[in-house]
């Protein structure tokens, strides 16, 4: 009997039943079967080798799809099992997902423990069993096989996972003498892994319950080739040196403090400084786009929550109540609520369409205190928010002008990597985790679809990642050393409009409802600043940083030409200021270096006598003698058009 597989591009080919995606791979080209590391079959991961015994669409996944990853490092994660058995007969396994980046795996090993030294035992017996390129064989069994199965070998743990699947579902896999309950799916065999890491070793309670007995997890990570993981590892390197809780406290941007509460940012003024120039931007920026400004309270009353859905959809990321006459107050966790009833304050007519409005405003969400990172997950955010109210007609272009804006801040920010994340919704879930509007969450996704399609903009689609409201677009980009952040969110909502009761009058005098365009391209100074830390690793382009000069005089007798330069450049609005400390002008060089301030100007007697100034570049050494006029003219330019690294070098 012959089936039919349908391929990414439309076309279809028909294959005898039974046939394997692998196979398929090998009719298209040996080249690509040697890649294909899973497959998509009808929107599921399937392994490559599993049979196809009806029509199918498929999608050959090779380590350049997110899924195929997972896919490789679940099937890592069982390689690394097999080697543990070998050290450490009778080890029970819990559960080894893969995550972001590499897998784990929670063990049980009774009285023995594992150390550094046991790690490296631990990779070398596993590039041994990979070597051997064993397939990795799916067996489906029976939930009484199942249970007879593990009850003999006295596997509390399988046993419980074995509790909560239903007959029918339940699968084993296999590789060399490893077998494990396991749903899949899994590489074709060992052969594809080349190269191992064993990162650490963590304490793991049972189910994540402290009161249940505390496993071993061991976390690691893989590749389809050597060099990539030289270049993972050379890359975590950099990555601590860029982290921006390092970089943060050593250039005082920021601090936290017990008494003020987790995740409640200090900004120092260091750390004012940016937000300073951040806001300056976004604000030349959105006044040129036609936004008003407006500046809302942070809290509300409870039926405002209620009514915009937050209550209860978002219950559990605000924090609790406040009580006062008899009226619950929230501290907002978002600003359209605030915004909405802006807009409603007074009559609109479609003249008045697309209204924009922005703020810098202050939200918070109570995050979980395990989930607190740093600037990246706070309680208190202040987000680059702003709403646009349009007509249907309108959309578009509105839509498609936000994106433009993220496209602007993207090259001043020297970010060459993005991409957005349509979030889509589950039907399935619609009356629970999304509004039960079937027609116009259809309508809306097609819409924001077909605007980043004719815009040429890189996107992917997820499913079930929506705003409870409607669908969203989360920008992800990557830093410098190609780290991946999500910056922002650009949303579309079709139904608040219908909860406050906004509207406008049409052309005909007759009553209609807003569409929202809720939109954050800087997303917040937390978030937004901890990116730029680790993406500049500290050394901001002269626009943002914090001190933008420090000026050097060799020795005291020229402290009066060094004070002449500073008021000279305070006059011309840069931030300068001079190190006259009693130390050589070496050391005053290699501090001026660590704190990375752009600029240094060293000053002598023949600069002072000249009235120059010899100019040495952040990270670059000397760049030259100037006089005093040519360098603040240049550096007013520099700062002005907001150059960045690229820019400046060019």
């Amino acid at each position: 009997m012959m089936i039919k597989v349908t391929l990414p591009d439309g076309s279809v080919r028909e294959y005898e039943q039974g046939v394997s995606a692998l196979d398929v791979a090998k009719s298209i080209s040996e080249g690509l079967a040697r890649k294909v590391l899973a497959a998509n079959v009808n929107g599921e991961v399937w392994d490559a080798s599993r049979p196809l015994n009806k029509d199918v669409s498929l999608k050959l996944l090779t380590w350049e799809d997110t899924d195929a990853k997972s896919t490789f490092w679940h099937s890592t994660e069982h390689l690394m099992a097999e080697a543990v058995e070998s050290m450490f007969p009778g080890v029970k396994f819990w559960v080894g997902p893969a995550i972001d980046k590499g897998f784990y795996y929670d063990m049980d090993l009774g009285e023995n423990s594992l150390n550094e030294e046991d790690l490296l035992k631990l990779e070398k017996k596993m590039s041994e069993l990979a070597k051997q390129s064993n397939p990795y064989l799916r067996k489906p069994i029976s939930k009484d096989e199942a249970v007879q199965l593990f009850t003999e070998k006295g596997d509390e743990y399988k046993l419980d996972l074995l509790s909560n699947l239903q007959d029918g579902n339940i699968t084993l896999y296999s590789q060399g003498g490893f077998t494990d309950l396991c749903r899949g799916p899994h590489i074709p065999n060992t052969g594809f892994i080349k190269a191992v890491k064993l990162m650490s070793v963590a304490g793991a309670y049972w189910k994540g319950d402290e009161k249940n007995k505390q496993l071993t997890r061991v976390y690691g990570v893989s590749f389809p080739a050597q060099k990539e993981l030289d270049e993972y590892l050379a890359m975590l390197e950099e990555a601590k040196k860029r982290d921006h809780r390092k970089l943060g406290k050593e250039l005082s941007i920021y601090t936290m403090d017990d008494d003020i509460g987790q995740g409640l940012v200090l900004w120092m003024p260091n750390g004012t400084i940016i937000i300073e120039e951040l806001e300056r931007l976004a604000k030349e920026t959105e006044n040129a786009a036609g936004y008003k400004r407006v500046v809302t309270p942070h809290i509300g009353k409870e039926n405002l929550y209620l009514t915009s859905g937050h209550l209860p959809y978002y219950a559990d990321s605000m924090f609790p109540p406040m009580e006062l006459d008899g009226t619950k107050y929230y501290l907002k966790p978002m600003n359209c609520p605030h915004h909405h009833k802006i807009f409603d304050a007074e009559p609109k007519s479609y003249k008045d369409l697309p209204y924009r409005i922005a703020e810098y405003g202050t939200c918070y969400r109570y995050e979980q205190s395990g989930e607190l990172f740093g600037l990246m997950r706070v309680r208190c955010l202040h987000m680059n928010d702003a709403h646009i109210y349009c007509s249907k007609e309108q959309f578009a272009q509105e839509f498609r002008a936000v994106n433009d804006m993220y496209i602007k801040y993207f090259k001043i920010f020297g970010i060459e990597k993005y991409v957005m994340r349509l979030s889509l919704h589950d039907p399935a879930k619609l009356g629970q985790k999304y509004v039960n509007e079937p027609g116009l969450w259809k309508q809306t996704e097609d819409m924001v679809r077909e605007v980043l399609i004719s815009s040429n903009i890189p996107y992917v689609e997820v499913q079930d990642e929506a705003a409870f409201y409607g669908p969203k677009i989360d920008v992800q980009i990557w830093s410098a050393i190609g780290r991946e952040f999500t910056l922002a969110t650009n949303q579309v909502d079709f139904n608040s409009g219908n909860k406050y009761k906004l509207s406008y009058s049409n052309k005909d005098n007759g009553q209609d409802v807003p569409l929202i365009i809720h939109r954050a391209p800087l997303g917040t100074h937390e978030r937004f600043i901890g990116f730029l830390l680790e993406h500049y690793a500290g050394k901001f382009p002269a626009w943002i940083a914090p001190l933008q000069v420090k000026i050097l005089p060799i020795s005291d007798k020229f402290m009066d030409y060094a004070n002449t330069i500073l008021e000279t450049l305070k006059k011309a609005d840069i931030r300068v200021e001079i190190d006259d400390r009693n130390e050589k002008i070496g050391k005053k060089i290699r501090d001026t270096e660590m704190a990375k301030v752009p600029y240094m100007l060293v000053v002598g007697e023949k600069e002072m006598n000249e009235r120059q100034v010899a100019v040495r570049r952040q990270g670059k050494g000397d760049a030259g003698v100037k006089g005093l006029d040519e360098f603040v003219g240049e550096l007013v330019a520099e700062i002005k058009e907001r150059r960045g690294e690229e820019a400046i070098n060019n």
